[in-house]
């Protein structure tokens, strides 16, 4: 495993201030019963996953939670989100899911409050598990890539089966306990009518939709982005998903009440009226989210996993390491740096503080590493200054649209 030379070797964690890891990702489970034709963990440069147990076991969970415990007492915070992960986290039924949640409650203070989700493929959810789940205050998040089977051919078995039929099931139970509901995540598939993606997705009721851009890299441009010969801003190029994203938008804002939350479209508009992000995907607030693989290994975010072999990797785990450790990792601190850590390209644009470079992963570039604009760079900036001009047009007559928040 060879790290790019920035941030590895050209940036001293010790000379910035961390922010404490507030979100814990913990896998639950290793392994899928999807063969999705996009999958970033299954079908990326690293396959790490292969040396890895399939799932966790009590130890690493009882380990796991004390760090935890250990973290939020170090730096006094008073809530926290658990995201329980895969894989597929259901691989085993929810008994394993709830086990973790239970671990990491009782492990950390009584003041500290822990919101637990599990991030599921809906395949193996049924209502008892469901049942299970919401009685242990566990939220259950669905991936889908639109409301309809032809949106979701790219999600099948391994066999090659659909997984829309059972994932339709889940989405319509879900539908019916809106209390233990997180909302969809959609990967965005330009072949797709995005309006019609939206429209069906409203038929399912969730309570937001977390619209996702394909990872991709300068190295392995994502589909319809065609190579460049260098990273970065100098040269006009079309905007596939940036006008995807922009019809999505008209068709969410001009419904003139909210239907549901879209996470991206409330970043950016909050984003253009001053207030701070809460989002890896636009803006310059830092990250602090951190991730405990299924043998304890504590790892940054998968996305990584998309450009190199060992890119998540940080060399800690939990039975020799506190999470202190990784906030002092180049790769973690890289993503705390706010504006420091934008490229020269990036500083100078004037929508940099609205789109923060893009995701973290879409800058990546071999040898050189994450220093660059992202590879969705024009995708961005064409959105961004698309919700700006609907913003303007209304701001008149409401200077703080209030309805997105």
């Amino acid at each position: 495993m060879s790290h790019p030379a920035w941030p590895h070797a050209a940036l001293d964690p010790a000379a910035h201030r961390p922010v404490p890891f507030r979100q814990f990702v913990l896998k639950v489970h290793g392994r899928c019963n999807l063969d999705c034709s996009y999958c970033y963990i299954y079908r990326s440069p690293d396959a790490s996953w292969r040396d890895r147990p399939a799932r966790a076991d009590a130890t690493v969970m009882r380990r796991t939670a004390a760090r935890v415990a250990e973290h939020v007492t170090r730096h006094r915070l008073t809530a926290i989100r658990v995201e329980l992960h895969g894989g597929e986290p259901l691989l085993t039924g929810p008994d394993a899911v709830i086990a973790y949640a239970r671990a990491v409650r009782d492990a950390v203070p009584a003041d500290c409050e822990v919101t637990a989700t599990v991030q599921t493929n809906g395949t193996l959810l049924t209502r008892t598990a469901l049942d299970r789940l919401t009685a242990a205050g566990i939220r259950v998040g669905l991936s889908l890539d639109g409301g309809r089977a032809a949106h979701n051919a790219r999600r099948t078995d391994h066999a090659g089966r659909p997984a829309w039929p059972a994932a339709h099931r889940a989405a319509r139970l879900l539908a019916a306990h809106p209390r233990a509901y997180a909302g969809i995540l959609c990967t965005i598939d330009l072949a797709a009518d995005p309006v019609d993606v939206y429209e069906s997705l409203l038929g399912l009721d969730p309570p937001g939709v977390d619209f996702l851009l394909p990872h991709g890299n300068w190295a392995t441009p994502p589909p319809g982005i065609a190579p460049e010969e260098r990273p970065g801003r100098h040269r006009p190029r079309p905007t596939p998903y940036g006008d995807w994203l922009a019809t999505l938008f008209d068709a969410w804002w001009d419904a003139g009440r909210m239907r549901t939350r879209v996470r991206l479209f409330r970043e950016i508009a909050a984003l253009l009226l001053g207030l701070p992000s809460t989002a890896e995907a636009v803006g310059l607030s830092p990250l602090a989210a951190v991730v405990v693989d299924t043998d304890g290994a504590i790892e940054q975010v998968d996305s990584l996993k998309s450009a190199y072999a060992g890119a998540p990797a940080t060399g800690l785990d939990v039975f020799r390491h506190g999470f202190d450790r990784a906030l002092r990792h180049p790769g973690v601190a890289a993503r705390q740096l706010g504006l420091e850590g934008r490229s020269e390209e990036c500083r100078a644009c004037p929508v940099v503080r609205v789109c923060g470079g893009g995701n973290y992963v879409h800058r990546y570039a071999p040898g050189s590493g994450f220093l660059h604009p992202s590879v969705y760079c024009a995708d961005l900036e064409r959105l961004i200054r698309h919700v700006a001009d609907r913003l303007s047009a209304v701001a008149a007559a409401s200077p703080a649209p209030s309805r997105l928040f």
